[in-house]
């Protein structure tokens, strides 16, 4: 399984270091949320330079405020910039509180939408001619001429049945938060893999991501992680794959113990079916001190994971 982190810092300088430190101790990848300096794509493309081989993706940026034809080329601008591979785009509808509250947008028929919008997308980065007229998403047009040879992977974050199944059909994989083995075994590659062997397309990448601390007091390591996670517990979404994996609550999906016990979550993770880790860091302790040495300890097995150890 490939060990990825989470990728951002307060300036494009950390963002650029960040990598470098990442790469040079052996992580497959980076992974960057919307919100990073306002825009990932830009920082994105500037560490790319700095780096010769990390994967850097997104996870996610959102579909609903920005057209697929205009997405795909901002999408083929950042390998054009980083001027070598290793980008890939992972997109997602978001949620209804942010798209009706925060854009005035209209959240209904998500499914439909998000299937015009990832056809567009996934034809534009292969380097094809995009011709869709949909209910929510049209165009007429050919791929970006930025487009680097053997176009931009794309991700799609999915938990539910449909979306699933549109990730199988169109996309590389899916990018995952808060979805547990149990919840991949039993819900997400199985509807995932059906979807994509019968549209005669490869095996789907499927990035598991979630909070993960080694630490020796699990109760204090979940309270640290549900101290991060007050964003995620109210929406239906998250809510509907934790109860599908078992869980009451982000918390409890968080990845938690010492080492030789959070080795085993994981392994139980790729044997669900997962083929990449997305692990975000979660420090415990009282005082600064000890949250950079949990941060450290986690880090550390991580990046020997990495390694094949």
């Amino acid at each position: 399984m490939r060990i990825g982190l989470t990728g951002g810092a307060a300036t494009v300088d950390g963002i650029v270091r960040q990598a470098e430190e990442a790469e040079r101790d052996g992580f497959h990848a980076l992974w960057y949320a919307s919100a990073v300096a306002g825009d990932p794509l830009a920082a994105m493309a500037v560490a790319g330079r700095a780096t010769t081989a990390i994967e850097l993706g997104t996870a996610v940026v959102q579909t609903y405020p920005c057209h697929p034809v205009l997405q795909a080329g901002r999408a083929a601008s950042v390998p054009y910039a980083m001027g070598r591979p290793g980008f890939t785009l992972g997109i997602g509808p978001s949620h209804r509180p942010y798209v009706e509250g925060a854009l005035g947008l209209s959240y209904d028929g998500v499914g439909a939408a998000t299937e015009e919008y990832l056809r567009i997308l996934t034809t534009l980065l292969r380097g094809e001619q995009a011709d869709v007229t949909g209910e929510h998403w049209s165009a007429h047009t050919s791929a970006p001429p930025s487009l680097p040879a053997g176009g931009v992977p794309v991700l799609l974050a999915a938990l539910g049945p449909r979306l699933l199944r549109v990730a199988g059909e169109y996309a590389d994989g899916v990018v995952l938060w808060m979805a547990t083995a149990e919840a991949i075994d039993t819900h997400i590659a199985p509807r995932l893999h059906k979807a994509a062997t019968a549209a005669g397309r490869p095996s789907p990448r499927i990035v598991a991501g979630l909070p993960v601390a080694v630490h020796d007091d699990p109760d204090e390591a979940r309270t640290a992680a549900a101290a991060t996670a007050v964003a995620y517990d109210g929406l239906p979404n998250y809510r509907r794959i934790l109860e599908i994996g078992g869980k009451a609550a982000p918390a409890e999906a968080a990845v938690i113990g010492d080492e030789d016990c959070v080795r085993g979550q994981l392994a139980a993770l790729a044997d669900a079916g997962a083929t990449d880790l997305w692990a975000h860091i979660v420090p415990v302790g009282p005082d600064r001190d000890s949250r950079r040495a949990s941060a450290r300890r986690t880090r550390g097995l991580l990046a020997n994971l990495a390694a094949g150890g």
